[in-house]
Parts: C-alpha cells; structure tokens; sequence
C-alpha cells in the first residue's frame, strides 16, 4: 500500500483499491491502453508493486502475485482504519472471516477480509493512503452487489462507524433502492441487491465491484476489447467480438469490463 503527505481519508470510507496478477507488465499495458493510466514503481515495495495515475493523481494500485497463490485475479476494495486491530475483531465478532492480517506492507498494516456473504474487501491502517475520499477529482467509487443490501448494511456500518457525524463522518441513505454512503455530499460507496424491499437474491454473486470514470465510455470499451479483454454491457455478458457484434453503444453510461487475466471492474461515465 503506497502512501502519500496527503490529508488523511475519512476513517471508515474507501481509501485506495489493489490488483495483483500473474503479469504485472502485461496489466500494466493494459490499463494503460483502456484507462491511459500511467506507473510508478519507485514506492517502498518496489517493482513488485507500481502504482496508477490518472490525470495525476494516483487512483489503483497493480502488484506481483505470488506464483503459488491460486486465488482468482480480482480488484480488491481498501477501507481506512485508525485500529485495525479493534476493525478486525468486529470482522470476525459478527460472523465474517479475516483471511489475511493484521500484517505489516510498507508504512502500514493492512488484513485482508470476506464479509459474511463472501465479498472480498481489505482494511488499511497507517500513513494516508492515497485517496482523498472527498476530493473534487474523485478516485474510483465502489458498488457492493449482495444478495442482501439491507443485511450488508448493517454489517459494514457496525464495522467501520457507518453512519457517523462530524466533520470525518459518513452519511447512509436509501436512495433508489440502494444504500449509499457519502462523505462529504459525495457517494463513495453504493450497496445494491436483494432485500431491501424484496427476498435476498440467491442468484447474485456477492462481490465489490470498482467503478472508475472516463470521459468516452463506449471507447473505453473498444479500446478493452482491442487489447484483449471482454465487454459487458451491464448486466449481461457479450463476448469481446468486434463491437457491432458485441452490442457496445446499447447502454453508453456503463460497461463491465473482463481484463486478460479475468479481473472485473466497470467503466463509467464522469
């Protein structure tokens, strides 16, 4: 996790965003053609990690997996903590599982965890990470897509301080049949799914799903597929064939793309 003199993020909120892969240089050429995302590697884990800019500021982080490790290639979502320690025993106090940590990375400490319906997510205690949650030229936002965005809700709420006021506090509100958590007026979180006024979906998946915003939505798409992912109009799969085959320009606002090593992540409309 890379660090920077910036003002801290909201405790609680989504702070940075990671991906480690079989082929960081591949990745790397990836996101960059898709996203016009530019590397650094000159951080305290060296060319093992490298971290994304976009218009200058430091939005992703893509770093080596360990050839041992068979767990699939995903975006994993980093929320702020200031104890780590007491955020890892509320985890684990209601239900959910800590897969990885409390362990030290960098200036840091960082645990890895599943929520209680398997959402993948991590926690990061130390020296700010890079986002600053409220800032004007905002860093990625997250979509929790759950069986259960009620019962989501209550959990992540009792494990970060959702809702809490002050100046570093986090608004929740149902909207649209989804709860979003703002800082600031500004959404950085939105769980979606069954539940809320409906039975729990038991055909969703549940996972955090990373959005992150371009100025041309179907180019990006195209631009995916020409460097060798796939496309997904939202919600349902296409293949990456040519995209007047693929259906892109059906739905301009959003697409799911596929990166080469399977990574899922969206891109969106500013």
């Amino acid at each position: 996790m890379p660090t920077t003199t910036q003002a801290p993020p909201v405790r609680g909120a989504p702070c940075w965003v990671n991906l480690l892969v079989r082929d960081p240089l591949a990745a790397r050429a990836f996101y960059t053609a898709v996203l016009g995302w530019e590397f650094d590697d000159s951080g305290p884990l060296g060319e093992s990690f490298s971290v994304a800019s976009a218009d200058g500021r430091p939005v992703a982080g893509i770093g080596a997996r360990s050839p041992s490790l068979a767990a699939p290639t995903v975006w994993t979502p980093y929320f702020c903590s200031t104890d780590l320690d007491g955020t890892v025993a509320r985890i684990r106090e209601r239900g959910a599982t800590v897969a990885v940590g409390p362990i030290a990375v960098g200036d840091g400490r960082a645990a890895i965890a599943a929520d209680r319906d398997g959402a993948v997510f991590g926690v990061w205690e130390g020296t700010a990470p890079l986002w600053p949650t409220a800032a004007a030229a905002a860093p990625p936002w997250l979509e929790l897509r759950t069986r259960d965005a009620f019962e989501a809700a209550l959990f992540y709420g009792e494990v970060f301080s959702w809702p809490r006021p002050g100046p570093d506090g986090i608004d929740v509100a149902y909207e649209e049949e989804r709860i979003v958590a703002r800082v600031a007026g500004r959404p950085v979180a939105v769980l979606s799914g069954g539940g809320v006024e409906s039975a729990p979906d038991p055909a969703v998946r549940p996972r955090w799903a990373v959005h992150f915003a371009v100025d041309d939505v179907p180019r990006a798409a195209e631009k995916a597929v020409r460097a060798g992912g796939a496309v997904f109009p939202a919600p349902g799969p296409v293949s990456s064939a040519p995209l007047a085959e693929a259906g892109i320009g059906t739905r301009a606002a959003e697409y799911v793309v596929r990166d080469p090593e399977g990574a899922l992540f969206t891109v969106s409309s500013r």
